[in-house]
């Protein structure tokens, strides 16, 4: 017997399998870093603010590792067991855009990242939002820019700077110099961050001109 298939499920999973897709071991990993966001902004916000004490940033450093780990398993789950969709494809760069944004807005407003180093952050912000809105206007051509490898390396290294910064003044207790050692490695994520999407803007802006001639 035929099934009928609403477009909203052949957008999603391309076919009747799309309602499955969407609750795929992939997709339920990336759901979980998106829901991680919230968790996370919460203990920094609590510390800033209710100064409920520094034992809330190892909550949050291990809510944050939980959370990056799943940008590993998912993409791996995804090739294992052929469960690769639309919607995973659209969802995880959101997922680490929205955990490395969320936790870097937290970081600056309880004076974790200050002065030059706000622009460390900022540079990061940026780039993230003018890539997404290039990638949405090169979607409408039909054009896809594969991520390199050295934008996945910025990727882990972001991820890396932000764990270190969430430990902050708790972990400047048990090694001394983490803060120092996250901020640092901010500056060099931030630099990498400005040169993947100067190649990522160069490229797009080939296919927005190839289009208008």
């Amino acid at each position: 017997m035929n099934q009928a298939t609403s477009p909203a499920a052949t957008r999603i999973g391309a076919g009747p399998t799309g309602e499955g897709r969407a609750f795929a071991l992939p997709n339920l990993l990336t759901y979980g870093r998106i829901a991680a966001v919230p968790a996370v902004a919460a203990c920094l916000f609590g510390v800033a603010i209710y100064e409920a004490g520094l034992w809330l940033r190892w909550v949050a450093l291990a809510i944050f590792i939980a959370a990056a780990l799943t940008d590993l398993l998912d993409g791996w789950a995804a090739r294992v067991y052929g469960e690769q969709s639309r919607l995973g494809r659209m969802l995880d760069p959101i997922a680490d855009k929205l955990l490395v944004g969320a936790s870097l807005f937290m970081l600056a407003a309880d004076d974790t990242i200050k002065g030059w180093s706000l622009w460390a952050a900022l540079i990061i912000l940026c780039r993230e939002i003018l890539v997404s809105g290039l990638r949405e206007y090169l979607a409408e051509l039909r054009v896809s820019v594969p991520v390199s490898r050295l934008a996945k390396w910025k990727t882990t290294l972001q991820l890396v700077a932000v764990g270190f910064l969430l430990a902050g003044p708790a972990g400047d207790l048990v090694m001394p110099g983490t803060t120092l050692t996250g901020l640092s490695l901010l500056w060099l994520s931030a630099i990498l961050t400005l040169y993947t999407g100067f190649d990522y803007f160069r490229a797009g802006l080939r296919h927005i001109v190839a289009s208008d001639q």
